[in-house]
């Protein structure tokens, strides 16, 4: 498997912060100053999703996809193979979003799977760990606030 991950222990219960995974996406899911509209449909594995990002200079950056599994409370999956209408498209990744109940608060592990290892080498170099560290710390950021 190619896949690259992060994780983080959230001093916050599960339920907390999967409300902020699908509700508050807008506050997490992009490094600011960038910020997301995120719609992940009907919520059911099948259903069309659709990212919105939006950067600081007007940017506007689409990512349409299929959501593969939405466990509610738990875990959600998509990818960027599958477009709407069921066309297929270049595949980059399937994403992984999932938390569970570790000690008093929770972990939280955010994984990109690759078809290749060369376009995971390359997602690394496009700073995978860096962006999506900077998203984990977001949330676990807006989870643990008052």
């Amino acid at each position: 498997m190619h896949e690259l991950s992060v994780t983080r222990l959230i001093d916050a219960p599960p339920a907390k912060v999967w409300d902020a995974m699908v509700n508050r996406t807008n506050e997490w899911w992009c490094p600011a100053p960038w910020r997301a509209e995120m719609d992940f449909g009907s919520r059911q594995p099948g259903g069309y999703s659709m990212a919105v990002m939006y950067g600081p200079d007007g940017e506007v950056n689409r990512h349409p996809g299929y959501l593969l599994a939405w466990d509610e409370g738990r875990r959600f999956a998509m990818t960027d193979a599958i477009q709407e209408g069921l066309q297929p498209a270049g595949p980059f990744m399937l994403g992984i979003w999932e938390i569970e109940p570790e000690g008093t608060g929770t972990r939280y592990t955010a994984r990109a799977r690759h078809w290749t290892p060369e376009s995971m080498a390359h997602h690394r170099e496009m700073g995978f760990a860096e962006g999506w560290g900077i998203c984990a710390d977001q949330l676990k950021a807006l989870c643990e606030a008052g």
